[in-house]
């Protein structure tokens, strides 16, 4: 399916609605004005042309459950503090890294596992349930996609409630760390600050110097989030599975993503070369753009929870 192109970014006339985003959640979301009437009707157009849609989901979705981003203007965390994610290399060759990390991690796990879906997740359950979705990849790690009942689900960068072993591979739940870390620190407490996306949250480093971390049960090696972190790359099979779904797909639908990490640009990419038909929901511009024949600027859950699967 390749449709006209119809780049609309519209702001006249817009609809008036109650705002899909929680209170304490709103200091995450960019400002942003409502989508207008004309951009919604083209956007239900697009859908419902699309009998096979494929859907890549970001950030963007999941600041509206009080889930910060990193790249969003004045609200994201490279605009709003000088912290940085965690790289891969970091993490694996360096202890040091491995305890301040975990231990940030600790701190901010009750906060990040409570989490819950909002009208943009529950919209894109419903689309799967009545046969419009045929496959949603997401480049978020916070299991909001699965935590609505999300099937036909990719995590593309894996998920922050996995715990993953370095040495034997093994999986285990997040929860189940927690446990672990609250035997070995019983007494441990700090001063922290706000929660990152992926969790983390912010302490002082010679606050983690007692912090204990433990090793895996199976084989004493090093534990890891089940995630691909910054300078890492995404397992081949993974990116593999995804082109199958996208080439089996008609559209493709971009709700809250810049785009800017490759690893979900590169789908935008194999689109443009299969000339299918892409629509873009999301607040600020996105590195896919020049590739969407529909761009509509607004909140996730406002939008999509207006567009009806027919």
């Amino acid at each position: 399916m390749r449709l006209p192109q119809r780049f609309l970014t519209l702001h006249t006339a817009p609809v008036r609605r109650a705002s899909s985003v929680p209170a304490a959640a709103v200091s995450f979301v960019p400002a942003c004005s409502s989508a207008d009437t004309r951009s919604l009707e083209l956007l239900q157009d697009f859908v419902s042309r699309a009998s096979r849609l494929f859907v890549i989901s970001g950030a963007g979705l999941s600041t509206e459950s009080g889930i910060p981003d990193y790249r969003s203007e004045g609200v994201g965390l490279y605009a709003r503090t000088d912290r940085r994610p965690m790289q891969h290399a970091e993490f694996v060759r360096s202890a040091k890294s491995r305890q301040r990390y975990w231990a940030r991690n600790f701190v901010g796990w009750p906060q990040f596992s409570s989490h819950r879906p909002n009208s943009a997740h529950e919209a894109l359950q419903q689309w799967e349930r009545r046969g419009k979705l045929h496959w949603l990849v997401t480049q978020n790690v916070d299991a909001l996609h699965s935590k609505a009942g999300q099937q036909r689900l990719t995590e593309l960068h894996g998920c922050a409630h996995r715990v993953l072993c370095l040495g034997c591979g093994a999986i285990s739940a997040r929860e189940e760390l927690q446990t672990r870390f609250v035997a070995l620190n019983p007494d441990w407490r700090v001063q922290t600050g706000g929660v990152a996306p992926d969790g983390d949250v912010f302490i002082e480093d010679d606050q983690v110097l007692n912090f204990r971390v433990p090793s895996c049960e199976n084989c004493g090696g090093i534990l890891k989030p089940e995630v691909t972190f910054f300078g890492d790359t995404v397992n081949k099979a993974t990116v593999q599975f995804v082109h199958d779904r996208l080439g089996e797909a008609d559209a493709v639908l971009v709700v809250g993503s810049s785009l800017q990490v490759y690893s979900g640009y590169r789908f935008l990419l194999a689109a443009g070369d299969r000339k299918m038909s892409v629509a873009i929901v999301n607040i600020g511009s996105t590195r896919a753009d020049h590739l969407a024949q529909l761009k509509v600027s607004g909140r996730c859950g406002e939008v999509l929870s207006v567009i009806q699967p027919l």
